[in-house]
């Protein structure tokens, strides 16, 4: 990709826990990212995990411990937020009630001290960016809150920063409206052509709307990568676990060639997964394998064929999810799409079926 937009330096931010500095919590701790140019990108973790700290020190609202923070590849050092080539979209938009949209938008080129010429055409340009042309002498309270959100964008947008940081903007939105601006936000990002660094706890909005995603926990980046990395090749269990829904099924390494394994479980089954580091025979691992890569009595031969018995079924509309107790009394979820008009459950509960699933859809992971 292009230039970097932002860079993250090993950069560390501890708090001390009361007055007295008893003890010091490093809420960011050695983190290094490069976010390029014109990416979406998403830092997507656990409350507590660092992210919301990590865009403060970009947006200079916080200063690093130790580290660097870069923008346009300019060291920030102890710059002020007002200095810095950014602006910052919060979950809640802090519209001004008494004033009109047009002037929320212009209030910042104002303190600006912008000449009025200009401030009128921006105005109009930040609406137009943002599918609101014409709002301009409305009232907040006119507007829906889908609405809002696009006029606290504007106000950010016209200012025409390098990199727009986005701290949970969506959150306080209903679950259809918040699908609906997801689309909307990313639709936006390409057009306008700007860095998006987005702050979210929701892993969907995540993978819907990212170029790329640092998923972080206890204030470390544990993974980076695009959606279908996150989700498909996670590298660690704390990843497998956040994102999505994963089947984690104990058992120990028997033999392992190249990046094939083959486990141990108990009740004498064995399975056969990904594996891609160099783990000792009799090392405990998981085998974490998608709810969704699984299949109930399939006629296709598979690398993984067990026998089990139905203890759970949800019809959740889309697909079914069964619950399926094993030999060694794993459970394991499997999901099936209702994909044929009039779907039914293709078995019923206490019945005994036939689980599979590839050697590929599974994946070694250690604790």
């Amino acid at each position: 990709m292009g230039e970097l937009a932002v860079e993250l330096r090993d950069v560390v931010k501890e708090f001390s826990d009361s007055e007295q500095i008893r003890e010091v919590v490093a809420a960011v701790n050695h983190v290094s990212l490069q976010i390029h140019d014109g990416e979406f990108f998403s830092l997507l973790g656990p409350s507590g995990c660092g992210k919301t700290t990590s865009l403060r020190m970009i947006a200079g609202f916080e200063l690093p411990t130790s580290g660097d923070v870069l923008i346009q590849g300019k060291p920030m050092g102890r710059t002020p937020p007002f200095q810095r080539p950014v602006n910052t979209v919060f979950q809640n938009y802090a519209l001004f009630p008494h004033m009109t949209i047009g002037q929320n938008v212009a209030f910042g080129l104002e303190m600006k001290g912008v000449p009025k010429a200009e401030i009128g055409p921006r105005v109009q340009e930040a609406l137009a960016m943002v599918r609101l042309p014409g709002y301009d002498k409305r009232k907040p309270r006119q507007l829906s809150g889908g609405q809002q959100q696009r006029v606290a964008l504007a106000r950010a947008l016209v200012n025409r920063p390098a990199v727009l940081l986005l701290d949970e903007p969506l959150g306080a939105l209903d679950l259809k409206l918040r699908k609906e601006m997801q689309l909307e936000l990313k639709t936006l990002q390409r057009e306008v052509g700007i860095t998006f660094i987005y702050v979210t706890h929701d892993q969907e909005e995540a993978l819907t709307m990212s170029d790329r995603i640092a998923v972080m926990n206890r204030g470390k980046v544990l993974q980076v990568g695009n959606s279908s990395d996150i989700y498909e090749t996670p590298n660690c269990r704390f990843v497998a676990d956040f994102i999505g829904e994963m089947n984690f099924i104990k058992g120990i390494i028997q033999a392992q060639a190249g990046r094939s394994a083959t486990v141990g479980l108990d009740g004498g089954l064995t399975v056969h997964a990904r594996c891609e580091q160099s783990i000792a025979a009799g090392t405990e691992i998981s085998v974490a394998v998608r709810p969704e890569k699984m299949n109930i009595d399939s006629s296709a031969k598979m690398d993984n064929e067990f026998q089990g018995r139905v203890v759970s079924i949800v019809y959740i509309g889309t697909d079914t999810h069964y619950g399926i107790r094993l030999a060694g009394d794993q459970l394991v979820r499997v999901r099936e799409q209702n994909n044929t008009p009039g779907s039914r459950p293709l078995a019923s509960e206490g019945a005994e079926v036939k689980v599979s699933f590839a050697a590929e859809a599974a994946r070694v992971l250690t604790a």
